[in-house]
């Protein structure tokens, strides 16, 4: 659960941590060559994608060392991470911008990037009462983890509605901060 969560959840965090810092990065080369700084943050959020398989892979081999069979849902596993991608590459187009202009924002953000984890039920069950539960609730976050997890595991999808929400929520930002 915890593995499979946290799968998910890097797959956000470093897409957006390293694509904030891809025009830092590439400074020099943005300054001698004209193309499209698009393509630096793709590049850069894309990066992230390579570890989650890295991670998809171990956590199959968590599936067999267990003897534990994923539901038949896991193949559908490559479609909703598309609105995590969306989300990161939206966010990654903003950030990197504000991070060519105040370099404090990549350190920044790392530290939120921690901070929200724990903010958002990944390693842990979704609280049912409280201050958390409410927060949890408006957290596009939660919605676009969890409901990969529960597919890959339980192949019983519970909160549809909020995916649905923050799959929109997703595309207008991405939309919003390619323009």
């Amino acid at each position: 659960y915890a593995i499979l969560g946290m799968a998910f959840w890097q797959l956000f965090s470093a897409g957006l941590i390293n694509s904030s810092n891809a025009l830092v990065k590439a400074g020099s080369m943005i300054v001698k060559i004209n193309f499209s700084k698009k393509s630096l943050v793709i590049a850069s959020a894309g990066q992230s994608i390579v570890s989650f398989l890295i991670q998809i892979t171990l956590v199959i081999i968590l599936f067999i060392y267990y003897k534990i069979a994923p539901n038949i849902a896991i193949l559908l596993i490559p479609l909703f991470i598309i609105p995590i991608m969306l989300l990161t590459l939206g966010l990654g187009f903003i950030f990197s911008l504000l991070n060519g202009v105040v370099r404090d924002i990549g350190n920044v953000l790392s530290i939120l990037m921690t901070f929200l984890m724990f903010l958002t039920p990944i390693l842990y069950a979704k609280p049912s009462t409280g201050f958390l539960s409410r927060i949890t609730n408006y957290n596009p976050l939660y919605y676009l983890t969890s409901v990969p997890r529960d597919l890959a595991l339980a192949g019983v999808v519970t909160e549809w509605k909020g995916f649905i929400i923050s799959f929109v929520i997703s595309i207008f930002i991405f939309v919003v901060c390619l323009v």
